[in-house]
């Protein structure tokens, strides 16, 4: 198996007669053919690559994607095509998160019961996991499992409920308790115990994670006995029993030759340092950890699941902020990162499309120099790694051909993927804390908020070209040109919309959404007709406008429209004599 300390450098030497490619070890041979893979171009000639001298090695030993399958279960071949796009970007670790109160998604021979009650028969049986796992390591990937332990449980106790703190009764099904395991029952201990034994022979890298994060004491608080062995053992918090907890933990695992991860909240002062911690809280709690003897890894900023645009996710560096003041040793504690794609809104057609390609963007900034900083670069190449990526099996583009034509009930879908061209889902948690009900893991994911892309190259397109041409002092006719194309094609497009909207129940929510997409496209092409005129927009006019902007910015359907605020810009420059900046 692969090692964190492996050398992956290589040293891609291209001449006129020939390419030749040099590194330490096979890793640095994958990462070398992935680099000549991205600098085939096609020609009349046919397929040439530029005559160049790459010397490459990674700034992260640690470059990792979480993927939850604990929410939603997703297939094998589906996260197969995802180990693909990651050899494709360099990344090297698949951190597989493997349950958690939705279900629990691993065949035990030993504890069968997990599986049977607590997996609604959607699981990993051990021969696929082997098989996974060879196919990641012909790669250059390792696995990292986590089994989440002490919270986060529910789907465990289905089977096993004598483990809890509480009572039960322990169910798959939305609304029910986060359930704790019991830290005072050697019974507990013996289960973990003989589980890892069982899974450390499926998981043969050197890690194993135990999650820890967000553990709910309620149980624990409401728990007499719990309580008692608290005060009994000289302890002062629910804290400090996890703490207990996990130094139990860490011994079974170092029994089993498994180095412990866990999330921040697994940092105590009397855990071993040889525990590494995953950051979710912040860069200060990262440099905390360093400072007080951990390894540590990054994956704050790296949520994909709060759908940032790729550019906010690659201003994110693991050595910045709090990090950037630790001396030399401390920051060699700082490992790398790890973007984390957690599954609540995800199902097998979609979760492509989550993760790429922005993880791409995060890949980079794991790898490469920290002086790599120009989104408008980053973006140019992300552009173009993004088809590359599609060769290679992921469908992050091509699942919203079918997944349109399911939700129109035709083949006329023109329409509506013009308006799903300019719209993003809510960002952060909006769409969770704005459900009027418990969230419900069985719903079907079938909106445009899940058919949605992360984010819209139509409308960063439109808000470069909208820059140009005021950059331009509003003389660059190609860039309007691009501008009064658009605007016009937004401006027609919710009377073609509207017959689509009227007959698709999975429609009608949009129609609003629609109708704000064509008022901002007539009001984007009578600013650019008084900017044109160096006529001032009248003052009523303008601000009757600009209540429409503000009106348009409001999420509708849980989407967000992206073409806003270079409208918005347009109509302020249409006031008085406009002039470039």
């Amino acid at each position: 198996m692969q090692k964190l300390s492996e050398d992956e450098s290589y040293e891609l030497v291209i001449s006129e007669s020939g390419a030749k490619l040099t590194a330490p070890n096979p890793l640095g041979v994958l990462h070398g053919l992935q680099t000549f893979l991205q600098l085939v171009e096609t020609t009349t000639n046919g397929f040439a690559v530029p005559v160049v001298t790459i010397k490459d090695r990674p700034r992260f030993a640690w470059r990792g994607l979480l993927i939850d399958v604990g929410r939603h279960f997703i297939p094998l071949d589906v996260l197969k095509r995802n180990l693909d796009g990651m050899a494709g970007v360099k990344m090297n670790v698949l951190h597989w998160h493997l349950y958690d109160n939705e279900g629990f998604r691993v065949e035990s021979k030993r504890f069968p019961k997990l599986q049977e009650a607590g997996s609604a028969g959607q699981y990993y049986t051990q021969a696929e996991i082997r098989e996974f796992v060879a196919y990641a390591h012909d790669r250059g990937i390792r696995i990292v499992p986590e089994f989440e332990m002490p919270g986060h449980s529910r789907s465990l106790f289905a089977g096993y409920p004598e483990l809890a703190s509480g009572p039960g009764p322990y169910k798959i099904e939305p609304g029910g308790v986060d359930a704790v395991m019991d830290p005072t029952r050697e019974e507990t201990y013996k289960f973990i115990d003989k589980l890892i034994e069982e899974m450390a022979k499926l998981f043969p890298d050197d890690y194993f994670h135990i999650g820890g994060d967000e553990v709910n004491g309620s149980q624990w608080d409401a728990n007499p006995k719990i309580q008692a062995f608290i005060h009994s053992h000289g302890m002062k918090s629910n804290q400090d029993l996890q703490a207990y907890f996990n130094q139990r933990l860490q011994k079974i695992l170092n029994k089993h030759h498994k180095i412990m991860m866990g999330w921040d909240e697994v940092m105590h002062p009397n855990l071993p340092k040889s525990v590494v911690v995953q950051s979710w809280r912040g860069q200060q709690s990262l440099a905390t950890a360093a400072q007080q003897g951990y390894r540590s890894l990054l994956s704050f900023g790296y949520y994909l699941d709060l759908i940032w645009p790729a550019s906010r996710h690659y201003a994110v560096d693991p050595m910045s902020g709090a990090a950037a003041s630790l001396n030399p040793e401390e920051k060699n504690r700082i490992i790398g990162g790890e973007a984390c794609m957690w599954s609540e809104w995800v199902t097998p057609e979609n979760i492509d499309s989550r993760i790429w390609p922005r993880n791409a963007a995060i890949a980079e900034r794991l790898w490469s120099s920290p002086e790599e900083q120009d989104p408008d670069s980053m973006y140019t190449r992300l552009d173009k790694l993004s088809r590359q990526l599609e060769w290679l099996g992921l469908t992050h583009r091509s699942f919203m051909g079918p997944a349109f034509y399911r939700m129109a009930g035709t083949i006329d879908i023109a329409a509506l993927r013009s308006l799903a061209e300019v719209v993003e889902p809510v960002k952060d948690y909006t769409r969770m804390n704005s459900l009027k009900t418990a969230w419900d893991f069985r719903s079907p994911l079938n909106r445009l908020v899940d058919i949605a892309l992360p984010e819209s190259d139509e409308a960063r397109r439109l808000r470069d070209a909208v820059q140009t041409y005021i950059g331009s002092g509003y003389k660059d006719k190609a860039a309007e040109g691009q501008i009064r194309t658009r605007l016009a094609a937004w401006r027609d497009n919710d009377a073609r919309l509207h017959p689509l909207l009227e007959q698709s129940f999975l429609l009608n929510e949009l129609a609003p959404l629609s109708e704000d997409l064509s008022a901002l496209g007539t009001a984007g092409l009578f600013a650019l007709d008084y900017i044109d005129k160096s006529t001032p927009s009248p003052n009523s006019w303008r601000a009757q406008q600009l209540a429409l902007v503000e009106q348009a910015k409001t999420p509708k359907a849980d989407l967000l429209l992206m073409v806003v605020e270079p409208v918005q810009q347009l109509i302020e420059r249409s006031a008085g004599h406009p002039q470039a900046p």
